[in-house]
């Protein structure tokens, strides 16, 4: 049996206090410590709606962590780099980037599904897609090889099909012509002749104004008019191409890791809110700015391209899918998933928005 003295007990609880001081000091360290992340992005300074929401994912991230987060935002102006956000946020110089998937097509082409493919899903089904329909696994599993997560970083619905200085009349029309275009449709206008490039934001109103390029789309009137497009090329064609654009968070992975997990999920959340916001901004912008070119630009000519030519781009598509996906087994994967959630999701899409809009306009 052992015998505990008085003096043993007291070196034992003054032992016990320490500790528990010891804990509690750290557990207090721990939950106040701040973490500073730096993001990249493709946009220029205060950029609208697509500068919005990094600003607005920050703001979010700090105020649910009470101040444990905070994100420095650099511009296209301060890292110089605007396409180059993938390799700076792969390499750790940055933690963060905004930017679209379909940039990276030349660098890892299976990324440049998860922006928007032509004659795909519009915004509604490619989000159940992401969150229900498998598509944010198939999406780590292309980035995670390079050390980055992507996360969903903003939709703008249906982008209009571009301003073009010539009329489309035919698939002739196409054979040569100079257009800013990136991702997929980009591929598809080049296999009917095209000569599709990309160019970073800030240069497309010069490039257009020089004729640079004959052509460009961009996004919808809400980003569309403020670029002033409509005083060089007066012709506004309908979409094809971009149905349900989605930009992207991306993530390094280390960087990601080194958060506590409430942390994360703060992140989580304030990515997927912020993604959101952005799409119903951009549909309260274009609402507004489409009024103001039918208003105060009546010289804005909005075409549709015609049958023969929508018909010759779909062509083009399946052909480039089964391409794609007859070179590579994972683009297969996430075509095949892509075009079974379609198949399933447009018969409800059909039944329910195309059939009230349908309505509606009997009604009228």
């Amino acid at each position: 049996m052992v015998t505990v003295t008085s003096t043993a007990k007291k070196v034992l609880l003054l032992l016990g206090t320490v500790t528990l001081l010891t804990t509690a000091s750290f557990s207090s360290y721990a939950a106040d410590k701040v973490y500073r992340l730096k993001l990249a992005e493709t946009w220029g300074p205060n950029f609208p709606i697509f500068g919005d929401a990094t600003k607005n994912m920050a703001a979010m991230a700090e105020k649910m962590s009470n101040g444990r987060l905070q994100i420095r935002i650099d511009s296209s102006n301060k890292h110089k780099a605007p396409f180059g956000v993938f390799d700076m946020v792969k390499a750790g110089q940055y933690d963060m980037g905004h930017s679209a998937s379909y940039y990276w097509k030349g660098k890892v082409p299976n990324t440049l599904y998860f922006t928007t493919m032509p004659f795909g899903m519009v915004a509604s089904e490619q989000y159940a897609w992401f969150y229900h329909g498998g598509g944010m696994a198939l999406m780590e599993e292309v980035y995670s090889p390079h050390n980055l997560l992507s996360f969903p970083g903003g939709n703008t619905g249906v982008q209009m099909g571009g301003w073009f200085q010539k009329e489309i009349n035919s698939v002739d029309d196409l054979n040569g012509l100079k257009m800013r275009i990136p991702g997929f449709a980009g591929e598809v206008l080049a296999k009917l002749g095209a000569s599709p490039t990309n160019i970073a934001p800030g240069e497309l109103y010069t490039a257009l104004e020089r004729r640079t390029i004959d052509a460009l789309e961009w996004v919808g009137p809400g980003l569309d008019l403020r670029m002033g497009f409509h005083k060089v090329a007066p012709l506004y064609y309908t979409g094809w191409h971009e149905p349900a654009t989605e930009l992207q968070f991306l993530f390094n992975k280390r960087s990601w890791d080194r958060l506590p997990e409430d942390l994360q999920e703060i992140l989580r959340v304030a990515m997927r809110t912020a993604s959101y916001d952005m799409y119903i901004q951009n549909a309260h912008a274009s609402a507004e700015a489409w009024e103001t070119m039918l208003n105060e630009y009546p010289d804005i000519q909005v075409k549709q391209f015609p049958e023969s030519v929508l018909t010759a781009m779909k062509t083009a598509n399946d052909a480039l899918l089964a391409e794609h996906a007859a070179n590579d087994a994972q683009a297969k994967k996430i075509l095949d998933s892509q075009a079974e959630y379609l198949k399933k999701a447009r018969r409800w899409t059909t039944i329910s928005d195309k059939a009230y809009l349908n309505s509606q306009q009997t009604a009228e």
